[in-house]
């Protein structure tokens, strides 16, 4: 998210702050003249700063490196600490080492790195990877992280959260 605070500082600092409250993991990158960051606290709010007369060739440095902080890159991969996920290849790597998942394991694990720090219930991941067609138990889910920690090594394996009596969560990187 792109917010300019050059011409209405109040304005930019009040929606800075619900954006914050409201979709925490949307990067935000604020436009602000140098003489006006004292007045409000920025850091609480924004990722990345940008002078109004910035070339425009170092708003889009700011922004590829921001996205790549964030783990969303061009939208085609995923990054989960040491994991990248390669969603137009199918392909799953960490530290390197290509991963060989299964079609389901590489969804599920997908998933869970779209929403990292998210907990998800066994119900709502069979709905989301599997589909509402599903006939198997959630124990399914609970093999499929089995297989997936499995196959992460034990270095890896706490990428994948279990939160007892509720789900899962792919660890906040």
């Amino acid at each position: 998210m792109l917010l300019d605070a050059v011409e209405n500082a109040p304005q930019a600092w009040s929606v800075a702050t619900q954006l914050r409250d409201r979709l925490p993991r949307v990067p935000v990158v604020l436009v602000c003249e140098r003489d006006r960051l004292s007045r409000y606290p920025w850091a609480e709010a924004a990722d990345e700063l940008v002078d109004p007369g910035a070339p425009a060739e170092e708003l889009a440095l700011r922004l590829a490196m921001l996205r790549r902080r964030a783990g969303t890159g061009d939208g085609s991969s995923l990054r989960l600490g040491p994991l990248v996920i390669d969603t137009d290849r199918y392909r799953a790597s960490v530290g390197g080492a290509v991963l060989d998942l299964t079609f389901k394991e590489f969804e599920l694990l997908r998933f869970l790195a779209a929403h990292p720090g998210r907990v998800f219930t066994r119900p709502a991941l069979l709905r989301e990877v599997w589909g509402f067609d599903f006939y198997g138990g959630t124990r399914t889910v609970d093999v499929h992280v089995r297989r997936l920690r499995a196959k992460l090594g034990p270095e890896h394996e706490h990428l994948i959260e279990t939160v007892r009596g509720v789900g899962y969560r792919a660890a906040e990187a």
